[in-house]
């Protein structure tokens, strides 16, 4: 597919991630203003909760559902109505746009660089998956050896835990280190005392923007994907490994997962499907695909230590996922869970077979055993207080591409243990 081209003369740059071809969702709003749903294009948001108002473009004709400060209410329209409001915006962003249409634009945006962004859509619910086979690979053989590194259940069944919807945060948010018990290999007993080990995982998060009752094939629940973003599930990884056994991670999971502030819409992707790779086990038939599920994602993961340089620690690719989204969400739906609007999905950690394509420090350094060297000097095991951690992404086409904005975390140190943690008395 080629560069559509826009009248908004940035949004027709090679190295935008907002052209005509994306326009992503977003929540922003400008100095103490209002919180408004906006769509990117080259360096401007389009305020469409004021083109709704002003009657120019309404996603519903009979309600207003552009008014509050979330996406949930236009996804619970469904895919006909995503796909009419994208076809009139884009007709108001392209090039042959009448005057009509550019004043009504023109009004009703505003630079991206003035706006503050917000988290695009109420969490619902959240879950994470374990869905990459070379990060489950990479994990497995530090903790079981490369003989047992997959569980049994891994090749057939996409692995996942609930996770907290509370904690899901917009990129930019701080993210302080958590407090947990933890207990080294050669310790008799456990302790309570800030996570040493915390880490990053680079994640894919579908949002699901149709309800579900009952089981859902992979056609069905790739239909009810509303969007992607860029997804950082933060770990702390020796809390995980003192609780994860018998029912998996807990709080080493709960401090915070940070998302882009951009939801890239399915349609933008499609043209960048790719196939999940060859099965080892062939899969039950209602896992099974009926065409591709993954996309062609660009990614990498970039460090910068507190005051200092970034350096670009990983590179990696969405289509290495063993499992889709679409696979997740059918699978989800098996037991009769209910899957809301709103509903996020994480991938699980995106690793490539090489060492610099692994997403997460755990594997960069296997398990603090190898230090990640950084830009200018110094080194990372695990992640230190004051380091930002961005995460990037994109689907190149034929000049241009398909971006998300960054993820990014700054990560603060741990808040003081109040007295009665320590078994103080008044």
């Amino acid at each position: 597919m080629a560069l559509l081209r826009s009248w908004i003369d940035s949004a027709n740059t090679a190295e935008t991630p907002f052209p005509l071809n994306n326009l992503p969702y977003g929540v922003f709003s400008v100095g103490e203003g209002d919180l408004r749903c906006g769509v990117a294009i080259g360096d401007r948001i389009v305020d469409v909760t004021g083109l709704e108002a002003a009657g120019v473009l309404r996603a519903d004709p009979e309600a207003d559902v552009l008014d509050a400060p979330a996406w949930n209410d236009f996804m619970e329209l469904g895919p006909a109505a995503w796909a009419r409001f994208r076809a009139g915006l884009t007709a108001l962003l392209a090039e042959d746009a009448g005057e009509a249409a550019r004043d009504a634009v023109t009004t009703y945006s505003v630079p991206l660089a003035r706006a503050t962004l917000h988290l695009p859509f109420r969490i619902s619910e959240y879950t994470d998956f374990y869905a990459g086979k070379h990060h489950a690979t990479n994990v497995g053989t530090m903790f079981r050896g490369p003989e047992n590194a997959l569980p049994p259940n891994w090749l057939s069944i996409p692995i996942g835990y609930n996770g907290r919807a509370s904690s899901v945060v917009v990129s930019g948010t701080p993210v302080v280190r958590p407090w947990g018990q933890v207990k080294a290999p050669d310790a008799e007993l456990p302790r309570f005392a800030p996570s040493a080990r915390f880490d990053f995982e680079l994640e894919l998060g579908a949002v699901v923007g149709v309800p579900s009752e009952g089981m859902v094939s992979v056609a069905q629940a790739d239909a009810m994907i509303f969007g992607y973003v860029l997804l950082n599930d933060w770990s702390a990884r020796d809390i995980q490994a003192w609780e994860y056994q018998p029912l998996g991670p807990f709080q080493a999971k709960a401090t915070a997962t940070t998302i882009s502030p951009w939801i890239v819409p399915a349609a933008a992707l499609a043209p960048f499907r790719r196939p999940t790779p060859a099965r080892e086990r062939d899969l039950l038939p209602y896992l099974r695909e009926p065409g591709p599920m993954l996309y062609d994602i660009a990614l990498e993961v970039a460090l910068a230590p507190d005051g200092g340089g970034e350096t670009v620690i990983a590179r990696t690719n969405y289509g290495e996922m063993y499992y889709s989204s679409a696979q997740q969400l059918c699978h989800h739906a098996t037991s009769g869970c209910p899957m809301r609007v709103g509903d996020l999905l994480g991938s699980g950690t995106i690793s490539g077979p090489e060492k610099g394509a692994r997403g997460s420090m755990l594997e960069l350094s296997w398990g603090g055993k190898e230090p990640v060297a950084l830009t200018g000097g110094g080194e990372r095991r695990f992640l230190e207080d004051g380091d930002t951690v961005t995460l990037r992404g994109h689907a190149q086409g034929a000049g241009y591409r398909i971006g998300f904005g960054e993820c990014t975390g700054q990560l603060l140190p741990a808040r003081e243990m109040p007295g009665w943690a320590k078994g103080e008395t008044e």
